[in-house]
């Protein structure tokens, strides 16, 4: 697989939680300002992007310590984050979303933050990976802005469809990277 698919896939899989958030939020607003859907995707892409690279820059820190590891890092993080992605799909109810209404920095920071913690994780892992970061993170960020756009269009459709299906694919996606990092460091000994 390809350098580019794999970062377009963790890209995707990170992406889902701004991805839902964008339907609540569109669900939410009485009415969608191209405005708003800009500055509410671009604080979604903007974290995700600068996550991955702090927690690159982490993972650079500890390399001396662990890389006779990593590769096993990389996998036990893909799969938690994977397992958290799809538990948190399957025990949260389909309700229908909770969101603020007003569209404030503090809010804009606060969902910014919650959906990229999974981004700061992944960041250590890509070091691992020996991925660059100044491709990653930018593809990670505007892949994430893309998917919080395409939300807010498409909430009118998710009215009545659980968002909790795209979660477990994301999950799943991420596991199975996850998987494929393992077995790519076994099978190259």
């Amino acid at each position: 697989m390809s350098l580019f698919i794999e970062i377009f896939l963790i890209g995707v899989g990170l992406s889902m939680d701004a991805f839902a958030v964008s339907i609540c939020k569109g669900l939410s607003m009485k009415k969608i300002k191209k405005r708003d859907v800009f500055i509410i995707a671009l604080f979604f892409g903007g974290f995700q992007a600068l996550m991955p690279f702090i927690g690159w820059f982490l993972g650079k820190g500890f390399e001396s310590y662990i890389t006779s590891i990593d590769h096993w890092i990389a996998f036990a993080v893909f799969l938690a984050l994977g397992l958290k992605v799809i538990d948190e799909a399957l025990s949260g109810e389909d309700e229908p979303c909770k969101l603020s209404r007003q569209l404030t920095f503090k809010v804009l920071l606060m969902i910014g933050l919650a959906t990229s913690i999974d981004a700061l994780v992944t960041g250590i892992t890509l070091y691992f990976m020996n991925v660059s970061i100044w491709f990653a993170a930018p593809a990670i960020g505007i892949i994430t802005f893309v998917c919080a756009v395409i939300g807010f269009q498409l909430n009118c459709c998710f009215k009545k469809v659980p968002t909790r299906y795209l979660e477990i694919a994301a999950g799943i996606i991420l596991i199975l990277l996850g998987c494929k990092v393992l077995y790519e460091h076994l099978s190259a000994e």
